[in-house]
């Protein structure tokens, strides 16, 4: 799909220059030095050599076929040589150029050029404004970077050029290994999408990284990467977490940052793993690429000293790790080649003068135990401690382990070497347990969610038609406002549970009606104006005859024209009462990348306090709506706490899916609010009591 980036047969390098300070002349020595074994041609039309090539004044004065351009003219030079590159029958084009969106107004006209002129000529491009890419299975190293990294298993994807050179560089001085290497820069055409697509079935790429600023198409991502990550582990750090890191994601490549309560729902959904840092990220992707797949969340720690031990066995439980039980074969097993003072138990402490012979048989041991999934060795530097041989002790079980051996070396200076030899020999090692435990942490998760079977959408009976008309109404009145009201229209026809309820014009209307739905009931202010209807003191409750029916109606339209003088009073919404419910609150907001994000958590006065919610993105299935129940950190008072009955969680889910289908099928939803919604015991349903919606 994208074959002629990842294994072109010839490049040209359009910009070429002889000084060595520019650009052009560090990208072609890249080339060169990487021994990249096809055809490279300079092009330059002031020059006769470049770094002891021939060199063209144009790609169309170069005799043979070229699959590649990398593009370091001027911003207003680049659609130029792109046409001549569409000529010449390229198919790949690098624009390593800036000046375009990411600069103002000017810049965002002259990428629009460069990708009409891509488009005509059935041509891929990736850039502009990027630090170029790498291919190690060749090997190309088509980029400005200063130095050109190991072949490895992992594909990394940067839309920062100059944070993308910085992870090069780590990657070298800690023998970190890539497959590819790919700057994106502004994502005019090849993006995050186009890779996962392309890196899917890569036989050469193990793990897929990435740092993201922003998304072109949410969706497209999120289809992309949960058929990628059935293959192989994706792991990212979006950028923009706050209000001001996200302006300056926008400010720096022109991106359009969603929510970044979208990108974790959006991540958690698709099976990506989420790292907070290029730490984390770095972490967690050395363990995928050199250590088998961690199958369960049984870890084992071999340590040579206690208190990491409890270091890491406490950060086991913060990552949904358990400490591996023994059993009394392994215990005894241990016993017969352990110091009497060694424990025998997990964590199996080896004893501060452990040599690494004492480390190989313990390792040895606890890796044949079948309840445990991973080990965990740890070494600190005692005066008895072989730190190069322990380390060769633990590569060597690496090399034919069938479960993940992760290594922390703690310290610095007497280490150095040890981690060396694990670094160069493909076993990850960390400076501190948490770290490493992090690192299983992140595996195990993985796991969980291969377990998962393939997503799939429930569709629910709903009238769309009627939906589809009230919605034509509120526009024709110029409205894009729906209080509870209108909206209770809305819910019935998607099959969600309303209360008992309707509006009366006058105080006479509305005692009738609320002896017809039965004392005690709740009176509410109906107007188009008013959606927030607590906040003029629109709602009484506890309505008990017919008197004090006649007495809320002009109680309440007294309290709204009060607050409101200009606001359209329609009378007031009588409604059944309902009772003996904890209050849910379930709501929509339409992100910019992913459409359509579903908000869920406990309602009333507990969403503005604690702010105890979750989000999907929606479509999604019923699974992962009930992993979104399961999230919050108050679920458990969904469950029953104290004697109190189960909530009817079934009908939550089920509500949460009818809304989703509701906000899918109708994208002009732009919010929405049910708050409350009424979840009754188990077995009992759910009721939407009150619901705002606003049209796009």
């Amino acid at each position: 799909m994208l074959e002629m980036f990842f294994n072109p047969r010839a490049v040209a390098v359009i910009g070429a220059s002889e000084s060595p300070g520019k650009l052009g002349n560090q990208v072609l020595a890249n080339l060169i030095s990487s021994g990249f074994p096809g055809q490279v041609y300079p092009i330059n039309p002031r020059a006769e050599k470049i770094l002891g090539l021939p060199c063209f004044k144009s790609v169309l004065d170069v005799p043979g076929p070229i699959d590649c351009a990398v593009v370091i003219v001027p911003a207003k030079f680049v659609s130029g040589v792109l046409e001549e590159s569409g000529k010449k029958g390229i198919k790949g084009a690098i624009v390593i150029t800036a000046g375009f969106k990411e600069a103002g107004p000017e810049g965002a006209a002259l990428e629009q050029d460069l990708l009409c002129i891509a488009e005509q000529y059935d041509m891929r491009v990736i850039g502009p404004n990027c630090l170029g890419i790498i291919s190690m299975p060749i090997p190309m190293n088509a980029s400005f970077a200063s130095g050109t990294p190991e072949l490895g298993t992992i594909a990394f994807t940067s839309q920062s050029g100059a944070l993308g050179a910085a992870v090069l560089d780590y990657a070298l001085a800690e023998s970190i290994g890539f497959s590819h290497f790919m700057s994106l820069g502004n994502k005019a055409d090849v993006d995050e999408v186009s890779l996962l697509d392309a890196w899917r079935d890569d036989d050469s790429t193990n793990v897929i990284i990435a740092y993201i600023e922003g998304l072109k198409d949410g969706a497209a991502f999120i289809e992309a990467a949960r058929k990628t990550a059935r293959n192989k582990p994706i792991v990212a750090v979006k950028s923009g977490r706050t209000a001001s890191g996200s302006k300056a994601v926008s400010s720096h490549t022109g991106s359009l940052a969603g929510a970044d309560t979208a990108y974790d729902a959006a991540f958690n959904q698709a099976g990506v793993l989420r790292a907070d840092s290029v730490q984390e990220l770095f972490d967690w992707s050395t363990a995928f690429a050199y250590q088998p797949l961690l199958q369960g969340n049984r870890i084992a720690l071999v340590t040579n000293a206690g208190g990491p031990g409890v270091m890491a066995t406490d950060a086991l439980e913060r990552n949904g790790l358990v400490l591996a039980t023994l059993t009394p074969e392994t215990e005894a097993a241990l016993q017969g080649v352990l110091p009497a003072a060694a424990n025998i138990h997990n964590p199996v402490d080896v004893l501060g003068d452990a040599a690494a012979d004492r480390y190989g048989v313990a390792l040895d041991i606890v890796l044949k135990d079948p309840g445990v999934d991973g080990v965990l060795v740890i070494l600190t530097p005692q005066s008895s401690t072989e730190i190069e041989a322990t380390a060769e002790v633990l590569v060597e079980r690496s090399k034919t382990a069938t479960k993940p051996l992760l290594g922390c070396w703690m310290g610095e200076e007497k280490i150095v070497h040890g981690t060396r030899i694990l670094a160069k020999n493909r076993v990850p090692s960390y400076p501190f347990p948490e770290r490493a435990v992090a690192a299983f942490g992140a595996m195990y998760r993985y796991h969980s969610w291969l377990q998962q079977p393939e997503m799939t959408v429930e569709s629910f009976e709903a009238d769309k038609k009627a939906v589809a008309e009230l919605f034509a109404k509120v526009r024709e009145d110029g409205r894009n406002t729906i209080g509870d009201t209108e909206a209770q229209a809305i819910l019935k026809a998607y099959g969600i549970t309303t209360p008992q309820s309707a509006v009366g014009a006058t105080p006479d209307e509305a005692a009738k009606l609320a002896a017809e739905i039965g004392f005690p009931v709740v009176i509410k202010i109906a107007s188009p104006d008013i959606l927030h209807k607590s906040d003029v003191g629109g709602i009484i409750v506890g309505v008990q005859n017919e008197a004090e029916a006649r007495e809320a109606f002009g109680t309440l339209v007294e309290r709204a024209k009060a607050h409101m003088p200009d606001a359209t009073i329609w009378g007031a919404q009588v409604q059944e009462m309902v009772a003996d419910a904890r209050e849910i609150i379930i709501g929509l907001n339409r992100d910019p990348q992913f459409g359509p994000v579903i908000m869920f958590g406990l309602g009333g006065i507990y969403v503005e306090v604690l702010r105890d919610v979750a989000f999907r993105v929606a479509p999604m299935s019923r699974l992962q709506a009930e992993q979104m129940v399961e999230s919050i950190r108050s679920y458990k008072l969904l469950t029953g706490v104290r004697g109190q009955a189960p909530a009817d969680l079934e009908a939550t889910v089920d509500t949460i899916l009818r809304v989703a289908q509701l906000v899918v099928d109708f994208p002009e939803i732009a919010e929405l609010d049910i708050n409350p919604l009424l979840v009754r015991e188990q077995g009992k349903g759910a009721v939407a009591v009150d619901m705002r919606l606003i049209l796009s």
